[in-house]
């Protein structure tokens, strides 16, 4: 069982699944992160402002949909939003936290074109995480 789980959220039903299965490999006086990263556009900061404002604003009210849910489990879920590329933003999120795993959603690869998949954003957290991964599909 662990005690400090991460599980990076992007509000598709592959995150919801992922908020479960951390769930259940959770020990009983653990804590869950549940982390989101709105990915940065190549265009100054200032001049989308508003922009991310309002996805902010949104990824808090749909973190707050997956509290409350857990809330209902008995657990009370840290939540965090965070700017950048995602990838590298799980990572150090995982290590600063010092979280002992690492809970990602993921899509099933394609068998016909394998190559495409791994670039993946959870082949990518698997591999460059400082602790434990589960990829969940």
């Amino acid at each position: 069982m662990f005690s400090n789980v991460l599980v990076p959220v992007d509000f598709t039903p592959r995150s919801e699944r992922a908020v479960e299965v951390a769930v259940g490999v959770l020990q009983a006086s653990g804590r869950i992160t549940l982390l989101h990263v709105i990915e940065l556009l190549d265009a100054p900061m200032e001049e989308l402002e508003e922009f991310y404002a309002e996805l902010e604003v949104k990824a808090h009210a749909k973190l707050q949909a997956f509290v409350e849910r857990l809330r209902e489990a008995d657990l009370s879920p840290i939540q965090h939003v965070r700017y950048g590329k995602r990838v590298p933003e799980i990572v150090q999120f995982a290590v600063e936290g010092d979280h002992d795993l690492l809970v990602v959603g993921s899509h099933r690869m394609d068998p016909d074109h394998p190559a495409s998949s791994w670039m993946t954003i959870s082949h990518q957290v698997a591999i460059l995480a400082p602790c434990p991964v589960l990829v969940v599909r």
